[in-house]
């Protein structure tokens, strides 16, 4: 008998155009380790507006979206609460509980991540339905003042906790969260889970979300987080700072080189 779609444990992935080869890789080595079906779908921002699910609007460098006036105008503001930002899913993210219908289990994760292991290993073991969201409770302090396309490298607490979330779609907590909260409410508010209690937010183990420049080199990584950059910036955007950091961009290289053969 065939797995209904909504059987199968589904990724959300949070795409952008300019690293549209970083969510092939992740894509890639998902479905490489991945010991039974998964689901992994882009949550591309450009189609989430269409279907009327995010409106958010933002100014970009000295010029209101979407266009850039010049090549420096890389810096995204939000318009809602002046706060810089670098991506197109910085808050598309969480309509996740919207995108699989508030029902069962779906895990979002950013682009610029890849796997070194089983990514059913993530469903298997989080699971308890008193959680609403189950993340790495990272206390992330980036000495840099700078990250990825030249963008300002903001601090907030609960830093890169939203960057992987398996949440749990039919809790009844994400009643509190709405379409509009998500389209209007500020990004830390978002960022934090604000509408969630400490309660129903589960601890995952760090080895699902190990950063590049700030995780222990002592845990072995089962998914690599590239928070800096990554290895498919062109250029000396992104260096290794450890031996850790220059294994994983080995591995992520192979992948992406064992993807461009099979897949043409």
């Amino acid at each position: 008998m065939k797995n209904n779609l909504s059987d199968i444990p589904t990724i959300f992935v949070g795409y952008d155009p300019r690293e549209k080869l970083a969510y092939e890789v992740l894509k890639y080595s998902a479905l490489k380790y991945a010991s039974s079906s998964l689901n992994i779908f882009p949550i591309k921002q450009v189609i989430m507006r269409r279907i009327g699910l995010y409106r958010r609007a933002w100014q970009l460098g000295s010029s209101i979206l979407p266009k850039a006036k010049n090549t420096s105008d890389n810096q995204h503001r939000d318009i809602f609460d002046d706060k810089p930002f670098a991506t197109d899913f910085s808050f598309s993210r969480f309509l996740v509980p919207f995108l699989n219908r508030l029902e069962g289990w779906a895990l979002f994760m950013d682009c610029d991540m890849f796997f070194r292991s089983d990514p059913l290993e993530i469903f298997q073991s989080y699971n308890d339905t008193q959680y609403a969201v189950y993340c790495v409770k990272h206390n992330h302090q980036p000495d840099e003042t700078v990250k990825m396309y030249g963008n300002e490298q903001y601090k907030y607490p609960r830093k890169n906790w939203s960057s992987l979330m398996l949440f749990n779609c039919s809790h009844s907590a994400h009643h509190d969260l709405t379409l509009d909260d998500i389209n209007t409410k500020s990004g830390l508010w978002l960022h934090n889970l604000s509408w969630l209690k400490d309660s129903h937010i589960g601890m995952m183990a760090e080895e699902w979300n190990w950063l590049d420049g700030h995780s222990s080199v002592k845990i072995n990584a089962k998914n690599v987080h590239f928070t800096r950059g990554g290895p498919w910036f062109k250029g000396h955007i992104w260096e290794p700072l450890n031996e850790k950091d220059k294994l994983y961009e080995e591995e992520w290289r192979d992948l992406s080189k064992e993807m461009k053969i099979n897949h043409g």
